[in-house]
């Protein structure tokens, strides 16, 4: 689906389903140099379901046009007009990584707008390494290397790092921006802090990227959330599949 965000031309996944805003609507949030793929089997489960499903490229990623945020507190002003835009007057929301903090973000701005909080592979604060941060901005194709060997399980397929590896290669310069967006991230206690509605927290439990200690801040400021541990590294949704789904499921269908 196409819509116009902020005067841009924005794309939507809604999970093979046309998108009805007075369903109950799910909306998936990718990562750093990702897209909305990174969570088609979800997506497409829920939009199955009955559910409204809104996947978005976040601006300047694959089919979404416009420059990329800057600042995590854009992307989550961004995702507020893609709300309204698409007439979504609330919504559910699961971020992964980068956009954990987007949804989180938009939880603090809009409260009102947030009925779920799912945050994966989330951390705060999400610092970045200065290695791969000057990689990233100096040889990107090296950067990249990085990121796949370490948001994979060590047994992860040749194909699945490829796709991941093939997917960031197409946005040439968003990973430095990404990345720089979540070190630069402040306001995630105070954010976390001010979230009332139901929430969950899914780690991989060999996420070298996002270690599930990393959350500590997160759980400490929302003692009401929900913490679920995988047999993954920091590519849940593609190395457990179906156990995102199901804590998925049973978080949002749920509550």
């Amino acid at each position: 689906m196409q819509l116009t965000v902020q005067g841009i031309p924005s794309y939507c996944y809604t999970g093979g389903v046309h998108f009805e805003p007075a369903r109950p609507t799910v909306v998936f949030i990718h990562g750093a140099a990702n897209d909305h793929s990174v969570w088609a089997p979800q997506a497409r489960y829920f939009a199955h379901l009955g559910y409204g499903v809104l996947a978005p490229d976040l601006p300047g990623h694959v089919r979404s046009l416009g420059a990329p945020k800057a600042s995590v507190a854009q992307m989550a002003d961004w995702l507020l007009a893609l709300l309204d835009a698409a007439g979504a007057r609330e919504a559910a929301l699961a971020g992964h990584s980068m956009g954990s903090l987007v949804a989180l973000e938009l939880a603090f701005q809009a409260p009102q707008r947030v009925t779920h909080l799912a945050l994966a592979g989330s951390a705060y604060p999400m610092k970045v390494a200065e290695a791969l941060l000057a990689s990233a901005r100096d040889d990107e194709a090296a950067a990249i290397d990085m990121v796949t060997a370490w948001s994979h399980l060590p047994l992860a397929s040749h194909t699945a790092r490829n796709s991941a590896r093939r997917l960031m290669q197409r946005m040439p310069g968003r990973l430095h921006t990404d990345l720089a967006a979540c070190n630069s991230y402040a306001n995630g206690e105070l954010a976390a802090a001010s979230v009332r509605c139901p929430a969950l927290l899914l780690s991989g439990a060999a996420d070298v990227m996002t270690p599930p200690r990393s959350t500590r801040l997160l759980a400490a400021a929302m003692p009401h959330a929900c913490s679920v541990t995988l047999d993954s590294g920091h590519s849940l949704m593609s190395e457990q599949p179906e156990q995102v789904l199901a804590a998925l499921l049973e978080f949002i269908g749920s509550r």
